[in-house]
């Protein structure tokens, strides 16, 4: 009704319609703005006549002007059947949509370097990657989770030259990515002085790009030594990967897209380095080859792409990378599209900034470096310490401990809009009454606690009118905007869209317990609430599995 009274285009409505700050301004209002050129009045006039010609239709109980905006009023009652009936049918499937159907997105996330331990800083990527997977899988679309590793480059020829120097002197030990890592320590501390292992580093480096046996077997065996401590951590977040695909794997591609970015007239050699200029596009030259021959980064990206084109045909490819990557994704973003590829503008770098510890540091048991798997375990202990305090009866309390820390860990970094700095706290990040993952996961199992004590089927045979009081209409509007926010997240890669909304549904349904009883004598009005109550506990659910995290029925 509203389109044909204005003649905008519904999606442009849509796009236009926002929520009051204030539930008794209205359920949604719409800006007159846009109006007053085409219909030479001003906004306020525009929406004092629309308030006063539109039809009041179900479920819109009032229309009103207020200055340059319409605001609509919905029938509490309607709304409250609408949004509930629709959960309790959903159920774990609540806010999913098809809108992705027959689609595929790739994500490239984690992507840690071998032979190095995984550490904090490598927490970010991997938390905000596998949430974005999930909203976008939630939406319908195959979903292809990379894990890019970096296991190429001269610090390999590095650790070659320090393995065969000073570790494969005992032959028995079984190498961990502790020892990897000190060798590599060793070798930049005596190429201080002995800078001739640097030019064998180079050399082997350079065997191991042209396939030399010996060089091959060792890097596969630093790579296997990784992964399998890799895995441990990603099991710990309960992160999965379709695929652990390193630059190494696109090193026999990279002759091949050199060739092709020549043949386009794209690259010249400056200072004996084989480059792609990109100065006409305010940007520094993308470096291809280094005089040596060997390739970098950007080159291994760009073949990277084109594989992923080819192999998964996908209509997104998102690189979840720090912000200190920028330029980079610029650059090979830039080559693609100059390459000639319509996709390119489909390749979309999602940055992050740093997490930074309140004190500026962390104990670890293996030096500087704070360790991801260190972090987790400490998460987890702290927690099993609030349970033996708190709760000491707890029943499978080591599961609630693991599902509470790291859930913790992972709200902590998922709530903070992603391109800015996450300052952790401890005492913030596991305080059960603060905007934390505890307090999520204390509102679900005091949910679950409710519905136990309730102790009967939940049923939609309910007197609907009976949820009209202010403090469920807002609970149940809030409930009803889950799929909204989930489009949002993934049109801007931005999963701390789901933690402020579990935090405002939390809150709203506190308000609505403490000003409300839910179990009572009167029969009808339980159940109603006891609707209500499910209904939530539902959404903060399927809310908490998108993030990455585990909903607790006992705390």
């Amino acid at each position: 009704m509203l389109q044909e009274k204005i003649g905008l285009p519904e999606d442009e409505i849509k796009r236009l319609i926002e929520i009051p700050p204030d539930f008794r301004m209205g359920d949604y209002a719409f800006p007159c703005y846009s109006l007053s050129k085409t219909l030479k009045k001003s906004p306020n006039a525009i929406a004092g006549e629309l308030a006063q010609t539109l039809p009041v239709v179900k479920p819109i109980e009032a229309i009103r002007a207020v200055g340059p905006y319409i605001n609509f009023f919905l029938d509490k009652s309607t709304q409250a059947e609408t949004v509930l009936k629709t959960i309790s049918k959903e159920r774990d499937g609540y806010g999913r949509r098809d809108a992705g159907k027959g689609k595929t997105v790739v994500v490239d996330f984690s992507s840690p370097n071998i032979a190095k331990h995984l550490a904090v800083h490598h927490l970010r990527s991997a938390l905000i990657g596998n949430a974005i997977c999930n909203v976008y899988k939630t939406l319908g679309y195959t979903c292809v989770g990379i894990n890019h590793l970096g296991d190429w480059g001269t610090q390999f020829g590095q650790l070659i030259v320090a393995y065969k120097t000073w570790g494969s002197e005992n032959a028995h030990h079984t190498y961990t990515v502790t020892d990897l890592n000190n060798l590599y320590v060793r070798f930049h501390q005596e190429a201080e002085t002995n800078p001739g292992l640097e030019n064998e580093a180079r050399a082997w480096f350079r065997k191991l790009e042209t396939g030399d046996p010996e060089a091959n077997k060792l890097w596969q065996h630093f790579k296997d030594i990784s992964l399998k401590e890799f895995q441990k951590i990603y099991d710990m977040l309960g992160i999965h990967f379709d695929a652990f695909v390193g630059e190494s794997f696109y090193n026999i591609m990279v002759e091949d897209t050199v060739t092709r970015i020549k043949e386009k007239g794209l690259s010249k050699v400056s200072e004996q380095a084989l480059i792609v200029d990109l100065e006409p596009y305010q940007m520094p030259p993308c470096l291809l080859r280094k005089k040596d021959d060997t390739t970098l980064y950007a080159t291994r990206d760009i073949a990277a792409a084109e594989y992923r084109k080819k192999t998964y045909d996908f209509d997104r490819m998102i690189y979840v990378v720090g912000s200190e990557q920028k330029l980079h994704f610029h650059q090979v973003f830039k080559v693609l599209e100059l390459m000639g590829y319509d996709w390119a503008n489909r390749c979309v770098h999602v940055d992050f900034g740093l997490m930074k510890f309140k004190d500026g540091k962390m104990s670890t048991r293996k030096g500087k470096v704070v360790l991801l798997e260190d972090l987790l375990i400490e998460a987890v202990e702290r927690v099993r310490k609030i349970i033996e305090e708190k709760n000491p009866s707890l029943e499978k309390k080591e599961t609630v401990a693991r599902d509470v820390g790291i859930g913790a860990i992972i709200f902590a970094d998922l709530c903070t809009k992603r391109n800015k700095d996450v300052a952790f706290d401890w005492d913030e990040v596991l305080n059960f009454e603060g905007e934390t993952g505890p307090y999520v996961q204390y509102t679900h199992a005091r949910l679950c606690s409710i519905l136990r004590k309730y102790g009967k089927p939940v049923t939609i045979d309910i007197n609907f009118a009976l949820l009209k009081e202010d403090e469920a209409a807002i609970l149940t509007k809030n409930l009803g905007q889950f799929p909204s926010v989930i489009m949002k997240a993934a049109e801007f890669y931005e999963p701390s869209l789901i933690c402020n909304y579990l935090i405002d549904v939390c809150g709203n349904l506190n308000r609505f317990y403490n000003a409300h009883r839910v179990l009572s004598d009167d029969v009808e009005l339980t159940k109603a609430r006891i609707l209500l109550v499910d209904a939530t506990r539902q959404v903060i659910k399927n809310s908490l599995h998108i993030l990455g995290m585990q909903a607790p029925e006992r705390m």
